[in-house]
C-alpha cells in the first residue's frame, strides 16, 4: 500500500495514522457542531485543531446525515470559500467534503488539497472535475442518498459488497487518470448501515486495507455509540475515541474525528506500547 498520499500541495506520510479533523459549515450537523455563517468561528476552530495535533482538515457545507436536504452549489460554495481562503496558509492539507463538480472545481482552485466525497466521484461530471488537478480524492461507499439511506438498508454480505464497491471506484479514478498515490477510500459507517452493518465493517476493516489503497475511517460521535452506550451525541467522546483505536489497529491510515486532542493522546498511547 502507498505510504505517500499525494495530496494537492502536500505528500502526507501516512506510514503512521492521521488524524483529520472535522470543520462542519452547515446549519443542520447531527452533532450539533454546524458552524454556518461564522467564518471567523470556523477558521479559529480549524487553526485550534492544528494545535490541538490535527494532520489535515476536513471542510463540509452541506450536511449528509441521515434525511439531510441537499442545498444548492451556490449555497454550499458561500459557506465554504471564505472559510477555505482563511485556512489556506494553516500548514496543513485541506480537504472539502462535497459530491458536486462544481463545488469541486471552485474548492481546487481556492486552495483545496483533497476531495472527500460520499458518493465516491459518481456525479456526472466528477471524475473530470478533480483528475488533472494533483489533488487526493476520498471515494466513500453509501447505500441509497443521505436523505433514504436508513430507511432499510440490506445486504448479503456487507463487508464483501462494500469493498467490491470501493475497489471498483478505484478502478474508474484510474482509468480517469487519478494514479493510486492520490486515492483514499471510506467505508462510510452509518451511510446506509444498520448498527450490526458498521460492527461487521469495524471487525474486519482489515480486508478493505489489504486493497492497497489507504482507508479513512470516520466514525466520532456518530449513532452507532448512542445505540451501544445510551449516551447523546455530545456524551460521545470516549466512545468515538476507542473506535478511532480500534479502527488504527486494523489499519485505518487515517481518522477523521471533532475530538482532535483526546484522538491524538489516545493514539499517542497506543502508538507507543505499540513500539511505533
Amino acid at each position: 500500500m502507498t505510504r505517500i498520499l499525494h495530496c494537492g500541495r502536500y505528500h502526507l506520510d501516512l506510514s503512521q495514522p492521521r488524524v483529520m479533523g472535522i470543520v462542519n459549515l452547515t446549519d443542520d450537523s447531527f452533532s450539533g457542531d454546524g458552524l454556518h455563517g461564522q467564518v471567523a468561528k470556523a477558521v479559529a476552530q480549524g487553526l485550534h485543531m492544528i494545535e490541538a495535533g490535527a494532520d489535515l482538515l476536513d471542510l463540509g457545507a452541506e450536511s449528509s446525515r441521515p434525511g439531510a436536504e441537499p442545498v444548492s452549489a451556490q449555497q454550499e460554495l458561500d459557506r465554504l470559500l471564505p472559510v477555505l481562503e482563511g485556512l489556506r496558509g494553516s500548514g496543513v492539507p485541506l480537504s472539502v467534503d462535497t459530491v458536486k463538480p462544481e463545488v469541486m472545481r471552485a474548492a481546487v482552485a481556492a486552495g483545496a488539497d483533497l476531495i472527500n466525497d460520499v458518493a465516491a466521484l459518481r456525479a456526472p461530471g466528477a471524475l473530470e472535475a478533480v483528475a488533472d488537478t494533483g489533488v487526493a480524492v476520498c471515494l466513500m461507499h453509501m447505500q441509497g442518498d443521505p436523505r433514504t439511506m436508513q430507511d432499510d438498508p440490506r445486504y448479503d454480505d456487507v463487508v464483501t459488497e462494500v469493498a467490491e464497491y470501493l475497489q471498483q471506484r478505484v478502478l474508474a479514478c484510474v482509468e480517469a487518470g487519478i494514479v493510486r498515490e492520490r486515492i483514499v477510500i471510506d467505508p462510510g459507517f452509518g451511510f446506509g448501515k444498520t448498527l450490526g452493518h458498521n460492527l461487521a465493517l469495524l471487525r474486519e476493516l482489515g480486508r478493505l486495507v489489504d486493497s492497497g489503497v489507504p482507508v479513512l475511517v470516520g466514525l466520532s460521535r456518530k449513532s452507532m455509540f448512542g445505540a451501544i452506550t445510551g449516551k447523546p451525541v455530545g456524551d460521545r467522546v470516549q466512545a468515538s475515541v476507542a473506535a478511532a483505536l480500534l479502527a488504527v489497529q486494523r489499519g485505518a491510515s487515517i481518522v477523521r474525528v471533532h475530538d482532535v486532542a483526546a484522538t491524538r493522546d489516545a493514539l499517542a498511547v497506543l502508538q507507543v506500547i505499540e513500539g511505533a
